[in-house]
């Protein structure tokens, strides 16, 4: 392990946390030897505090004495930690901006934000200063930066990967995550830390609902995505709509209820007597958190279930779903909040569907027309997310050889 003064990495997008600056060499004959990796700062690395984005939670936790499973199975494959990097407070945003941290910069689309929480993993991946980076997704915290950077991210299977030694958000929805710039070095972390799966589909679904909540710079991106799919399954894509008899935006709200009242079961009491400064909206966010009833949320919880298992009888155990993996791209940095607002639940309607359900969905990343980051993405059957992998890998790869139709 090298000291503070010693660390290697210039950290030109300020990914990286005060106290994250150090290295953890991984097994020098594993797998993943000669690949390096960052930690959002919401898992625990033994004998290095634990920030979760806020000076408060480091100031009154004990440093860690044992890691995070996902963190220890990384380094006994030989994969190289290079320390903590930054997360949206808690976990709780999708814009990448810490009050107390200030906000990464986005390498591939300068002037916009990472997106959160996963905000430095994120920033510090699509600069090129690591090869992968651990990342967390509750409501969308790694597809969406995976989305506006430009990055590979997958959205795991609820409880596929264990989210012991990592700091809560939502726990029925919390999911342990990581982002790559490149499909080779995203699949082979996925090949150490997934369970294998022979799934292939034979269906092939686009919940129109959620495409129509994404900006007319996903349409050709999204063309493409189907072309390909369609000539690698040898299938039609068939239109559904995942909400039917309800909306995308009342399914967010259903996300959202149910999240918030976990939320403040998990933090209230630590909010309570310690009441740590957040940012502005963070802080709004646990406000109305505080106020979710029992009764509420035991009927938000009921429509969950019931949104779970639409979903997973729509996806079943042969299907693959394509949609935009966000509403829009990165927001510019000094973009109007009421703007970034509206783009935030239109983003959140769309990535509340694999939440709810407990799917894993895989972000690809693709260009715009005008060379913009966009991901688009692909949700499975549950348990089937190293399969979705490779699926993904041959959509992307082909992606330029099966001409899109004209518009």
């Amino acid at each position: 392990m090298t000291q503070e003064d010693d660390f290697p990495i210039d950290d030109r997008v300020n990914a990286w946390v005060p106290h994250g600056r150090f290295v953890l060499r991984g097994a020098a004959d594993g797998p993943l030897s000669d690949l390096s990796f960052a930690v959002k700062d919401i898992f625990d690395v033994a004998g290095h505090p634990t920030g979760a984005g806020n000076p408060a939670w480091l100031a009154t936790h004990p440093v860690p004495t044992r890691s995070s499973p996902v963190v220890e199975r990384l380094l006994e494959a030989g994969a190289t930690m290079m320390g903590k990097v930054l997360t949206d407070e808690l976990a709780y945003s999708l814009h990448g901006d810490n009050a107390h941290y200030g906000a990464p910069i986005n390498a591939r689309a300068p002037g916009r934000v990472t997106g959160g929480s996963s905000s430095g993993s994120a920033a510090a991946v699509a600069a090129g200063l690591v090869d992968f980076a651990l990342g967390t997704d509750t409501g969308g915290s790694t597809r969406i930066p995976a989305s506006y950077c430009g990055l590979w991210g997958l959205r795991t299977t609820h409880g596929l990967l264990s989210a012991e030694g990592m700091v809560p958000l939502h726990p029925s929805y919390d999911t342990v995550t990581w982002l790559a710039h490149d499909a080779r070095t995203f699949s082979r972390v996925g090949t150490e830390l997934l369970p294998s799966s022979g799934f292939w589909p034979s269906r092939l679904l686009e919940f129109d609902d959620a495409s129509a909540l994404a900006d007319p710079i996903f349409d050709l991106p999204m063309r493409c995505a189907r072309r390909t799919l369609e000539s690698l399954v040898g299938t039609d894509i068939q239109p559904a709509r995942a909400s039917q008899g309800s909306s995308l935006e009342a399914w967010r709200q259903v996300y959202v209820t149910t999240g918030a009242h976990e939320g403040w079961k998990v933090h209230g009491a630590w909010i309570a007597a310690n009441r740590p400064a957040f940012g502005a909206a963070i802080e709004g966010r646990w406000r109305a958190a505080s106020q979710v009833s029992d009764e509420a949320a035991a009927a938000a919880g009921k429509q969950a279930a019931a949104i779970r298992s639409r979903v997973r009888a729509l996806v079943g155990s042969d299907a693959v779903v394509v949609l935009p993996s966000a509403a829009s791209v990165a927001p510019l940095r000094d973009a109007d909040p009421a703007e970034v607002d509206a783009v935030r639940m239109r983003t959140m309607a769309i990535t509340c569907i694999a939440g709810l359900a407990g799917l894993p969905q895989v972000s690809i990343p693709m260009e715009s027309p005008d060379g913009q980051p966009v991901g688009i993405s692909l949700i499975g059957p549950a348990g089937s997310d190293l399969a979705l992998i490779r699926i993904a890998q041959r959509v992307w790869q082909a992606r330029r050889l099966v001409p899109a139709p004209m518009a």
